[in-house]
């Protein structure tokens, strides 16, 4: 067998693989005679088929089978062996004036096209400067929280007036005839029309207004209220409705008590206001570390993304798009073509990382992840619930039986180890900012 590559340019190149009747012919008698071991044919007593009948039968299959194998097998191989740093996977191309006979006596000679990564240094240097923030929580934040926490806690009341964040219960109908009429709960918060949002304040039973629904909805929160499609709730002909309130529902804010604190806190952990208010700082600013460390992954990124500015073979590349996912049309393909080059430059990136300083995912740390999410999930729905390690344990092994699930933590554990590895090659500069300023960053 001979395998060898040529390069075409610095980003392309062809592997050329040939292999002799004396390569293929042994493992092809070997893959007859088990198939001739498990043949269940008319006129044969199970595994005793004929070896003889098999390769009449079979065998054209057979070879072509494992032609096709071995040449995957080796090309595989070979690219291990040559270091190549290959993008996709080698496309075979279509020889036009090449016939085989597959008669077990062919001289076979196949040519793959190969996409190669190019060559850059990772533009992370011990020079390279970035800031990390330390985010604070500021007033209005804290008390959107601790509003929201008491809200959650509260308990629901009917009051005679409505008033601005109340949910109405009430019939829309549409202004003309036979138009869509629907019974349902609106919540006065997510009006996105601010004179919209005034006229539903002071409204009582029976009471009815006249609104614009595209103006006062979202499309996704219009179509849930109408029970529509998202393209039905675009596509209204008449966006005038009429809305008559029915009733009045009110979530009344938990009081500041020992009750509340315990439904929130292991009870008697927290016991005060101040003790309430220094758990929730300590709570949103905890979140607001994870908004800080995603800002320095996308900072990082985005200077990566710049830094290494380099040429693909988007010729091949797209060809390969196209043979692994059939369905994608060229526009498809086309449309997000930047966004894929994108993504595969910072994959290279992460993965030279991982190459120059032998980082490793292990098992344990992908399982950790798992528990890490897990429990942030548990903890979001109910702060007071504490499951136990070996719980955790059993939902991360559930979860990551899923492969994609598996594949998804593995992947952010690999770049979380990149993260860890490139913030300890690169200057970081810790500045404190209210989140409120956090936010406006970039904008």
């Amino acid at each position: 067998m001979n395998i060898s590559h040529q390069k075409i340019d610095d980003i392309n190149a062809n592997i050329i693989v040939e292999l002799t009747p004396e390569d293929y012919n042994p493992t092809v008698d070997k893959a007859i005679k088990d198939q001739a071991k498990k043949a269940k044919l008319p006129g044969f007593r199970p595994g005793l088929v004929p070896t003889g009948h098999i390769r009449r039968t079979f065998g054209k299959s057979i070879l072509f089978d494992e032609v096709n194998r071995i040449i995957n097998d080796k090309i595989s191989e070979y690219i291990g062996e040559q270091k190549l740093e290959v993008l996709g996977q080698p496309l075979p191309k279509e020889e036009a004036d090449v016939t085989y006979n597959w008669d077990f006596k062919d001289t076979f000679k196949f040519n793959y096209e190969i996409g190669l990564a190019p060559e850059f240094d990772v533009p992370f240097t011990a020079e390279t400067e970035f800031i990390e923030y330390d985010i604070k929580a500021d007033d209005a934040t804290l008390q959107e929280r601790i509003k929201n926490l008491r809200r959650s806690y509260g308990k629901m009341t009917n009051p005679e007036v409505s008033e601005e964040g109340d949910v109405l219960y009430a019939a829309l109908k549409q202004d003309k005839e036979e138009g869509i009429e629907k019974t349902t709960s609106i919540r006065t918060d997510i009006i996105e029309d601010a004179k919209i949002k005034k006229s539903l304040v002071g409204l009582k039973k029976e009471d009815t207004v006249k609104i614009d629904v595209k103006k006062a909805f979202k499309v996704a929160d219009l179509a849930r209220i109408l029970d529509v499609t998202e393209e039905e709730a675009e596509n209204l002909d008449v966006t005038k409705f009429e809305l008559t309130v029915q009733n009045i529902n009110r979530l009344e804010e938990s009081d500041l008590n020992q009750e509340f604190f315990d439904k929130l806190f292991p009870a008697g952990e927290v016991t005060t206001e101040e003790q309430f208010n220094a758990k929730v700082t300590e709570e949103v600013e905890n979140l607001f570390k994870q908004n800080s460390a995603q800002k320095l992954r996308n900072d990082m990124y985005t200077f990566g993304m710049d830094k290494a500015d380099t040429k693909f073979p988007e010729t091949f590349l797209k060809k390969w798009l196209k043979a692994t996912n059939p369905n994608l049309s060229e526009q498809e393909i086309e449309e997000g073509f930047a966004d894929f080059i994108s993504n595969l430059k910072w994959t290279i990136i992460e993965n030279r990382v991982v190459t120059a300083n032998n980082l490793e995912v292990k098992y344990d740390e992908v399982v950790n992840l798992a528990k890490e999410r897990i429990y942030a999930q548990i903890k979001m729905y109910n702060m007071n619930e504490e499951p136990t390690d070996e719980q955790l344990g059993q939902f991360a092994l559930q979860l990551l039986s899923d492969r994609e699930q598996a594949n998804r933590l593995f992947e952010e554990v690999k770049a979380l180890k990149v993260f860890d590895k490139l913030k300890s090659t690169v200057k970081i500069k810790s500045k404190k900012i209210d989140y409120d300023k956090f936010e406006k960053l970039d904008k």
